[in-house]
Protein backbone atom coordinates (compact mmCIF):
# COMPACT_ATOMS: atom_id res chain seq x y z
CA UNK A 1 0.00 0.00 0.00
CA UNK A 2 1.55 3.61 -0.71
CA UNK A 3 1.69 5.83 1.83
CA UNK A 4 -0.99 8.41 1.15
CA UNK A 5 -3.54 5.37 0.59
CA UNK A 6 -6.00 4.78 3.11
CA UNK A 7 -7.12 1.17 3.82
CA UNK A 8 -10.68 -0.53 4.52
CA UNK A 9 -12.37 -4.26 4.45
CA UNK A 10 -15.44 -2.52 2.93
CA UNK A 11 -15.72 0.38 0.57
CA UNK A 12 -19.30 0.85 0.30
CA UNK A 13 -20.18 3.27 -2.83
CA UNK A 14 -23.65 5.13 -1.91
CA UNK A 15 -24.55 6.17 1.61
CA UNK A 16 -28.24 6.09 1.14
CA UNK A 17 -30.54 4.08 2.86
CA UNK A 18 -28.99 0.68 2.07
CA UNK A 19 -25.27 1.81 1.74
CA UNK A 20 -25.36 3.41 5.49
CA UNK A 21 -27.65 0.31 6.67
CA UNK A 22 -24.94 -2.25 5.35
CA UNK A 23 -22.04 0.27 6.86
CA UNK A 24 -23.64 0.14 10.21
CA UNK A 25 -24.27 -3.65 9.95
CA UNK A 26 -20.49 -4.35 8.97
CA UNK A 27 -19.10 -1.73 11.69
CA UNK A 28 -21.35 -3.29 14.61
CA UNK A 29 -19.45 -6.56 14.04
CA UNK A 30 -15.97 -4.23 14.06
CA UNK A 31 -14.93 -4.43 10.09
CA UNK A 32 -13.16 -1.47 8.97
CA UNK A 33 -16.18 0.26 6.74
CA UNK A 34 -15.77 3.43 4.52
CA UNK A 35 -18.20 4.85 2.81
CA UNK A 36 -18.44 7.93 -0.02
CA UNK A 37 -21.20 9.75 -1.17
CA UNK A 38 -21.51 12.69 -3.65
CA UNK A 39 -24.07 14.37 -1.22
CA UNK A 40 -22.88 15.49 2.14
CA UNK A 41 -25.25 14.14 4.69
CA UNK A 42 -27.14 17.66 5.93
CA UNK A 43 -28.29 17.59 2.10
CA UNK A 44 -29.57 14.29 2.81
CA UNK A 45 -32.04 14.68 5.76
CA UNK A 46 -33.18 18.11 4.17
CA UNK A 47 -37.15 18.24 3.79
CA UNK A 48 -36.71 18.61 -0.06
CA UNK A 49 -34.31 16.10 -0.19
CA UNK A 50 -36.50 13.17 -0.35
CA UNK A 51 -40.66 13.35 0.05
CA UNK A 52 -40.94 9.79 0.14
CA UNK A 53 -41.76 7.40 3.06
CA UNK A 54 -40.73 3.81 3.94
CA UNK A 55 -42.71 0.91 4.61
CA UNK A 56 -40.51 -0.82 7.32
CA UNK A 57 -42.05 -4.78 7.79
CA UNK A 58 -41.19 -6.34 10.84
CA UNK A 59 -38.17 -8.34 9.84
CA UNK A 60 -36.37 -5.05 8.54
CA UNK A 61 -37.24 -3.71 11.93
CA UNK A 62 -35.50 -6.30 13.72
CA UNK A 63 -32.70 -6.07 11.93
CA UNK A 64 -32.37 -2.42 12.63
CA UNK A 65 -32.48 -2.96 16.36
CA UNK A 66 -30.04 -5.59 16.11
CA UNK A 67 -27.55 -2.88 14.80
CA UNK A 68 -28.53 0.06 17.36
CA UNK A 69 -30.49 2.07 14.81
CA UNK A 70 -34.14 1.19 15.69
CA UNK A 71 -34.43 3.81 19.10
CA UNK A 72 -33.76 6.54 16.86
CA UNK A 73 -36.39 5.69 14.12
CA UNK A 74 -39.22 4.75 16.74
CA UNK A 75 -40.40 8.62 17.74
CA UNK A 76 -40.63 9.11 13.90
CA UNK A 77 -42.68 5.45 13.02
CA UNK A 78 -46.19 4.79 12.58
CA UNK A 79 -47.24 1.21 13.67
CA UNK A 80 -48.80 -0.73 10.54
CA UNK A 81 -51.94 -2.43 12.34
CA UNK A 82 -53.97 -3.14 9.77
CA UNK A 83 -53.77 -3.30 5.78
CA UNK A 84 -57.46 -2.52 3.42
CA UNK A 85 -56.99 -3.93 -0.39
CA UNK A 86 -59.44 -2.87 -2.58
CA UNK A 87 -59.98 -2.22 -6.10
CA UNK A 88 -61.34 0.67 -7.15
CA UNK A 89 -62.38 2.80 -10.03
CA UNK A 90 -62.96 6.69 -10.32
CA UNK A 91 -66.43 8.16 -10.38
CA UNK A 92 -67.15 10.01 -14.10
CA UNK A 93 -69.11 12.58 -12.45
CA UNK A 94 -66.12 13.45 -10.46
CA UNK A 95 -66.71 12.80 -7.02
CA UNK A 96 -64.35 11.41 -4.66
CA UNK A 97 -63.51 7.45 -5.71
CA UNK A 98 -66.49 5.45 -4.05
CA UNK A 99 -64.96 2.58 -1.34
CA UNK A 100 -65.42 -1.17 -3.16
CA UNK A 101 -67.61 -4.24 -0.99
CA UNK A 102 -64.93 -6.64 -1.99
CA UNK A 103 -61.88 -6.34 -0.80
CA UNK A 104 -58.53 -7.82 1.56
CA UNK A 105 -58.38 -6.84 5.06
CA UNK A 106 -55.27 -8.14 6.96
CA UNK A 107 -55.32 -7.62 10.63
CA UNK A 108 -51.79 -7.60 12.41
CA UNK A 109 -53.45 -9.89 15.46
CA UNK A 110 -54.15 -12.59 13.10
CA UNK A 111 -50.17 -12.68 11.32
CA UNK A 112 -48.59 -14.32 14.35
CA UNK A 113 -48.13 -17.70 15.07
CA UNK A 114 -49.66 -19.33 18.03
CA UNK A 115 -48.05 -18.08 21.44
CA UNK A 116 -46.25 -15.12 19.59
CA UNK A 117 -47.16 -11.78 20.96
CA UNK A 118 -49.59 -9.93 18.22
CA UNK A 119 -46.72 -7.17 16.41
CA UNK A 120 -47.39 -4.84 13.81
CA UNK A 121 -46.83 -5.83 10.24
CA UNK A 122 -44.27 -2.59 9.83
CA UNK A 123 -43.81 0.52 10.46
CA UNK A 124 -43.95 4.08 7.76
CA UNK A 125 -41.21 6.16 8.59
CA UNK A 126 -40.30 9.54 6.62
CA UNK A 127 -37.03 8.93 4.48
CA UNK A 128 -35.48 11.80 6.46
CA UNK A 129 -36.04 10.50 9.97
CA UNK A 130 -34.25 7.24 8.77
CA UNK A 131 -31.01 8.76 7.74
CA UNK A 132 -31.04 11.00 10.49
CA UNK A 133 -30.45 7.82 12.54
CA UNK A 134 -27.94 5.81 10.36
CA UNK A 135 -25.85 8.83 10.22
CA UNK A 136 -25.82 8.73 13.83
CA UNK A 137 -25.58 5.55 14.38
CA UNK A 138 -22.29 5.34 12.08
CA UNK A 139 -20.79 8.34 13.63
CA UNK A 140 -20.94 6.19 17.17
CA UNK A 141 -18.60 3.22 15.55
CA UNK A 142 -15.22 3.68 15.58
CA UNK A 143 -14.58 1.29 12.27
CA UNK A 144 -16.69 3.38 10.29
CA UNK A 145 -15.49 6.40 7.79
CA UNK A 146 -18.25 8.81 5.57
CA UNK A 147 -16.70 10.66 3.09
CA UNK A 148 -19.22 13.04 1.90
CA UNK A 149 -19.24 14.74 0.03
CA UNK A 150 -16.56 13.18 -1.92
CA UNK A 151 -16.65 11.91 -5.75
CA UNK A 152 -15.09 9.04 -7.17
CA UNK A 153 -12.50 9.47 -10.17
CA UNK A 154 -11.36 5.61 -10.87
CA UNK A 155 -11.86 2.52 -9.72
CA UNK A 156 -9.38 -0.41 -10.26
CA UNK A 157 -10.08 -3.86 -9.29
CA UNK A 158 -8.24 -6.77 -9.34
CA UNK A 159 -7.54 -10.29 -7.72
CA UNK A 160 -6.08 -8.69 -4.68
CA UNK A 161 -8.01 -6.20 -3.98
CA UNK A 162 -9.88 -3.14 -5.15
CA UNK A 163 -8.60 0.41 -5.60
CA UNK A 164 -10.41 3.64 -5.87
CA UNK A 165 -8.85 7.53 -6.35
CA UNK A 166 -11.46 10.01 -5.47
CA UNK A 167 -11.71 13.21 -6.89
CA UNK A 168 -9.53 15.69 -4.68
CA UNK A 169 -6.69 13.07 -4.62
CA UNK A 170 -7.12 11.00 -2.01
CA UNK A 171 -6.90 6.89 -2.64
CA UNK A 172 -8.29 3.77 -0.74
CA UNK A 173 -7.45 0.17 -0.85
CA UNK A 174 -10.10 -2.14 0.28
CA UNK A 175 -10.61 -5.82 0.35
CA UNK A 176 -14.45 -5.51 -1.00
CA UNK A 177 -16.08 -2.89 -2.70
CA UNK A 178 -19.76 -2.56 -2.92
CA UNK A 179 -22.20 -0.47 -5.12
CA UNK A 180 -25.52 1.07 -3.30
CA UNK A 181 -25.18 3.32 -5.96
CA UNK A 182 -29.20 3.30 -6.67
CA UNK A 183 -30.88 2.77 -9.98
CA UNK A 184 -27.73 4.52 -12.27
CA UNK A 185 -25.07 1.51 -10.95
CA UNK A 186 -21.91 3.00 -12.46
CA UNK A 187 -19.67 0.56 -11.03
CA UNK A 188 -22.05 -2.21 -12.28
CA UNK A 189 -21.64 -0.63 -15.38
CA UNK A 190 -17.85 -0.42 -15.16
CA UNK A 191 -18.01 -4.48 -14.37
CA UNK A 192 -19.70 -4.92 -17.32
CA UNK A 193 -22.88 -6.53 -15.80
CA UNK A 194 -25.69 -6.54 -18.49
CA UNK A 195 -29.24 -4.52 -16.38
CA UNK A 196 -32.58 -6.37 -17.91
CA UNK A 197 -34.59 -2.89 -17.31
CA UNK A 198 -38.38 -1.99 -18.35
CA UNK A 199 -39.99 1.22 -17.73
CA UNK A 200 -43.50 1.37 -16.72
CA UNK A 201 -45.98 3.58 -18.09
CA UNK A 202 -46.74 4.83 -14.72
CA UNK A 203 -45.08 7.64 -12.77
CA UNK A 204 -45.37 8.05 -8.59
CA UNK A 205 -47.10 11.02 -7.21
CA UNK A 206 -45.50 11.77 -3.55
CA UNK A 207 -47.23 13.84 -1.32
CA UNK A 208 -48.55 14.09 2.35
CA UNK A 209 -51.78 14.60 3.37
CA UNK A 210 -53.53 16.04 6.07
CA UNK A 211 -57.22 14.43 7.22
CA UNK A 212 -59.76 14.96 9.43
CA UNK A 213 -60.31 11.45 11.42
CA UNK A 214 -57.52 9.39 12.49
CA UNK A 215 -56.18 6.66 10.59
CA UNK A 216 -56.07 4.36 13.45
CA UNK A 217 -52.84 2.62 11.74
CA UNK A 218 -54.85 0.84 8.92
CA UNK A 219 -52.95 1.54 5.51
CA UNK A 220 -55.05 1.06 2.45
CA UNK A 221 -54.07 0.43 -1.32
CA UNK A 222 -56.84 1.11 -3.89
CA UNK A 223 -56.27 -0.16 -7.08
CA UNK A 224 -57.16 2.53 -9.55
CA UNK A 225 -57.42 2.11 -13.71
CA UNK A 226 -53.81 4.05 -13.98
CA UNK A 227 -52.13 2.42 -10.85
CA UNK A 228 -52.11 1.73 -7.14
CA UNK A 229 -53.26 4.71 -4.93
CA UNK A 230 -51.64 4.01 -1.47
CA UNK A 231 -52.76 5.66 1.35
CA UNK A 232 -49.52 5.14 4.06
CA UNK A 233 -50.08 6.05 7.98
CA UNK A 234 -47.50 8.40 9.02
CA UNK A 235 -47.43 9.88 12.92
CA UNK A 236 -49.18 13.08 13.42
CA UNK A 237 -47.86 16.65 13.02
CA UNK A 238 -45.09 17.28 15.60
CA UNK A 239 -46.22 20.94 15.43
CA UNK A 240 -49.54 21.21 14.38
CA UNK A 241 -51.11 17.57 15.40
CA UNK A 242 -52.66 17.19 11.97
CA UNK A 243 -53.65 13.30 11.19
CA UNK A 244 -51.10 12.80 8.61
CA UNK A 245 -50.89 9.45 5.48
CA UNK A 246 -48.51 9.64 3.05
CA UNK A 247 -49.73 8.72 -0.45
CA UNK A 248 -48.09 7.18 -3.18
CA UNK A 249 -49.84 8.32 -5.93
CA UNK A 250 -49.37 5.94 -9.25
CA UNK A 251 -50.32 8.08 -12.64
CA UNK A 252 -50.22 7.87 -16.51
CA UNK A 253 -46.57 9.68 -17.14
CA UNK A 254 -48.23 11.15 -20.17
CA UNK A 255 -50.84 12.86 -17.20
CA UNK A 256 -48.02 13.24 -14.14
CA UNK A 257 -46.21 16.95 -15.91
CA UNK A 258 -49.89 18.28 -16.08
CA UNK A 259 -51.22 16.85 -12.55
CA UNK A 260 -47.55 18.96 -10.84
CA UNK A 261 -48.26 22.17 -12.50
CA UNK A 262 -52.09 22.03 -11.51
CA UNK A 263 -53.21 25.16 -9.58
CA UNK A 264 -53.94 24.37 -5.77
CA UNK A 265 -57.60 24.11 -6.25
CA UNK A 266 -57.81 21.82 -9.04
CA UNK A 267 -54.87 19.14 -7.80
CA UNK A 268 -57.05 19.27 -4.59
CA UNK A 269 -59.70 18.05 -6.55
CA UNK A 270 -57.97 15.33 -8.66
CA UNK A 271 -56.19 13.85 -5.20
CA UNK A 272 -59.62 14.10 -3.32
CA UNK A 273 -60.87 12.24 -6.34
CA UNK A 274 -58.73 9.35 -5.81
CA UNK A 275 -58.31 9.60 -1.56
CA UNK A 276 -62.12 9.29 -1.02
CA UNK A 277 -64.08 10.51 2.19
CA UNK A 278 -63.19 7.96 4.43
CA UNK A 279 -60.84 9.75 6.88
CA UNK A 280 -63.84 12.37 6.66
CA UNK A 281 -62.01 16.31 4.91
CA UNK A 282 -58.69 16.13 3.43
CA UNK A 283 -56.15 17.88 1.72
CA UNK A 284 -52.55 17.52 0.43
CA UNK A 285 -49.76 19.28 1.82
CA UNK A 286 -46.28 20.29 1.41
CA UNK A 287 -44.28 19.78 -2.32
CA UNK A 288 -45.68 17.49 -5.15
CA UNK A 289 -42.63 14.92 -5.87
CA UNK A 290 -42.45 12.53 -8.80
CA UNK A 291 -40.71 9.64 -9.30
CA UNK A 292 -40.90 7.77 -13.05
CA UNK A 293 -41.54 3.69 -12.24
CA UNK A 294 -39.37 0.68 -14.03
CA UNK A 295 -38.22 -2.56 -12.95
CA UNK A 296 -35.00 -3.95 -13.39
CA UNK A 297 -32.67 -6.83 -12.35
CA UNK A 298 -28.87 -6.95 -12.88
CA UNK A 299 -28.13 -10.27 -14.49
CA UNK A 300 -25.02 -10.82 -11.88
CA UNK A 301 -25.59 -9.33 -8.44
CA UNK A 302 -21.68 -9.87 -8.41
CA UNK A 303 -18.33 -9.67 -9.95
CA UNK A 304 -14.34 -9.44 -8.84
CA UNK A 305 -14.19 -7.88 -5.56
CA UNK A 306 -17.21 -6.39 -6.24
CA UNK A 307 -21.05 -7.04 -4.66
CA UNK A 308 -24.27 -4.73 -5.78
CA UNK A 309 -27.25 -4.29 -3.01
CA UNK A 310 -30.44 -2.71 -3.12
CA UNK A 311 -31.42 -0.82 -6.53
CA UNK A 312 -28.01 -1.40 -8.06
CA UNK A 313 -28.59 -4.81 -7.78
CA UNK A 314 -32.71 -4.87 -8.71
CA UNK A 315 -35.37 -2.44 -8.46
CA UNK A 316 -39.31 -3.14 -7.82
CA UNK A 317 -42.85 -1.57 -8.34
CA UNK A 318 -43.85 0.26 -5.46
CA UNK A 319 -47.17 -1.67 -5.54
CA UNK A 320 -46.41 -3.58 -2.25
CA UNK A 321 -44.05 -0.67 -0.77
CA UNK A 322 -41.29 -3.60 -0.69
CA UNK A 323 -38.65 -2.62 -2.36
CA UNK A 324 -36.72 -1.31 0.33
CA UNK A 325 -37.27 -4.22 2.39
CA UNK A 326 -35.68 -6.46 -0.58
CA UNK A 327 -32.36 -4.12 -0.24
CA UNK A 328 -32.34 -4.35 3.18
CA UNK A 329 -32.29 -8.54 2.71
CA UNK A 330 -29.52 -7.69 0.55
CA UNK A 331 -27.65 -5.99 3.23
CA UNK A 332 -28.42 -7.98 5.80
CA UNK A 333 -27.70 -11.46 3.70
CA UNK A 334 -24.02 -9.65 2.38
CA UNK A 335 -23.35 -8.68 5.78
CA UNK A 336 -23.67 -11.93 7.19
CA UNK A 337 -21.36 -13.82 4.67
CA UNK A 338 -18.40 -11.20 4.92
CA UNK A 339 -18.99 -11.08 8.94
CA UNK A 340 -18.16 -15.00 9.38
CA UNK A 341 -15.60 -14.96 6.49
CA UNK A 342 -13.81 -12.47 8.61
CA UNK A 343 -14.08 -13.68 11.70
CA UNK A 344 -12.97 -16.97 10.54
CA UNK A 345 -9.54 -15.20 8.84
CA UNK A 346 -10.91 -15.77 5.24
CA UNK A 347 -10.92 -13.18 2.53
CA UNK A 348 -13.41 -11.13 2.34
CA UNK A 349 -13.76 -10.49 -1.32
CA UNK A 350 -12.85 -14.02 -2.63
CA UNK A 351 -15.05 -15.24 -5.27
CA UNK A 352 -16.94 -18.11 -3.04
CA UNK A 353 -17.83 -15.71 -0.43
CA UNK A 354 -19.48 -13.29 -3.17
CA UNK A 355 -20.77 -16.48 -4.68
CA UNK A 356 -22.87 -17.22 -1.45
CA UNK A 357 -24.14 -14.01 -1.33
CA UNK A 358 -25.64 -14.04 -4.87
CA UNK A 359 -27.35 -17.67 -4.51
CA UNK A 360 -28.62 -16.48 -1.34
CA UNK A 361 -30.33 -13.15 -2.91
CA UNK A 362 -31.19 -14.50 -6.44
CA UNK A 363 -34.21 -16.21 -5.94
CA UNK A 364 -35.74 -13.56 -3.19
CA UNK A 365 -34.87 -11.28 -5.91
CA UNK A 366 -36.38 -12.48 -8.91
CA UNK A 367 -39.47 -13.72 -7.18
CA UNK A 368 -40.55 -9.75 -5.49
CA UNK A 369 -39.49 -8.60 -8.77
CA UNK A 370 -42.55 -11.00 -10.94
CA UNK A 371 -45.00 -10.93 -7.81
CA UNK A 372 -45.04 -7.00 -8.33
CA UNK A 373 -44.79 -6.86 -11.98
CA UNK A 374 -47.74 -9.28 -11.79
CA UNK A 375 -49.54 -7.73 -9.74
CA UNK A 376 -49.20 -3.98 -11.37
CA UNK A 377 -50.41 -5.35 -14.50
CA UNK A 378 -53.47 -7.62 -13.46
CA UNK A 379 -54.61 -4.27 -10.99
CA UNK A 380 -53.49 -0.92 -13.35
CA UNK A 381 -56.31 -1.32 -15.77
CA UNK A 382 -59.95 -1.17 -16.33
CA UNK A 383 -61.00 -4.42 -18.27
CA UNK A 384 -63.99 -5.61 -17.25
CA UNK A 385 -63.41 -8.97 -17.45
CA UNK A 386 -59.82 -8.91 -15.18
CA UNK A 387 -62.32 -6.63 -13.00
CA UNK A 388 -64.28 -9.96 -11.75
CA UNK A 389 -61.22 -12.20 -11.54
CA UNK A 390 -59.60 -10.07 -8.95
CA UNK A 391 -62.32 -8.74 -7.31
CA UNK A 392 -63.84 -12.29 -6.80
CA UNK A 393 -59.61 -13.23 -5.61
CA UNK A 394 -59.79 -10.45 -3.20
CA UNK A 395 -63.01 -12.02 -1.61
CA UNK A 396 -61.50 -15.51 -1.99
CA UNK A 397 -58.44 -14.71 -0.35
CA UNK A 398 -60.17 -12.78 1.84
CA UNK A 399 -62.39 -15.82 3.45
CA UNK A 400 -59.03 -18.07 3.56
CA UNK A 401 -57.20 -17.09 6.82
CA UNK A 402 -54.40 -19.39 6.63
CA UNK A 403 -54.20 -17.76 2.97
CA UNK A 404 -54.70 -14.85 4.03
CA UNK A 405 -51.53 -15.44 7.25
CA UNK A 406 -49.03 -16.55 4.65
CA UNK A 407 -49.50 -13.33 2.79
CA UNK A 408 -48.99 -11.40 5.86
CA UNK A 409 -46.03 -13.15 7.48
CA UNK A 410 -44.56 -12.56 4.00
CA UNK A 411 -45.35 -8.71 3.76
CA UNK A 412 -43.96 -8.57 7.24
CA UNK A 413 -40.59 -9.64 6.00
CA UNK A 414 -40.95 -13.08 7.61
CA UNK A 415 -40.77 -15.94 5.07
CA UNK A 416 -37.65 -17.38 3.72
CA UNK A 417 -34.26 -18.17 4.01
CA UNK A 418 -34.06 -15.49 6.71
CA UNK A 419 -30.61 -13.22 7.41
CA UNK A 420 -29.71 -13.64 11.18
CA UNK A 421 -30.33 -9.53 11.60
CA UNK A 422 -33.87 -9.97 9.90
CA UNK A 423 -34.28 -12.92 12.95
CA UNK A 424 -33.09 -9.90 15.27
CA UNK A 425 -30.11 -11.34 15.99
CA UNK A 426 -26.64 -9.93 16.19
CA UNK A 427 -24.15 -10.63 13.67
Amino acid sequence: MVADEQAADVLIIGAGLIGATLAAALGSAGLRVTVIDRVAGPAQVAPTFDGRTTAIAHGSQRALEAIGVWPAIAPHAEPILDIRISDGRLDPAGGPAPVSRLHLHFDHRQAGREGEPAAPMGHIVENRHIRVALFRRLETLPSVRVLAPADVATTVRSEDDARVALADGRKIRATLLVSAEGRGGALREQAGIRLLRADYPQTALVVTAEHELPHRGVAQEKFLPAGPFAILPMTDDPDSGAHRSSIVWTEHTTLVPTLLRLPEAEFQHEFVRRFGEHLGAVKAVGPRFSYPLSVQAAEHFTATRLALVGDAAHSIHPIAGQGWNLGLRDAAALAEVVADAYRLGLDIGHASVLADYERWRRVDSLSMIGATDTLNRLFSNDLAPLRVVRDVGLAAVNRLPPLRRFFMRHAMGLVGDLPRLIRGEAL
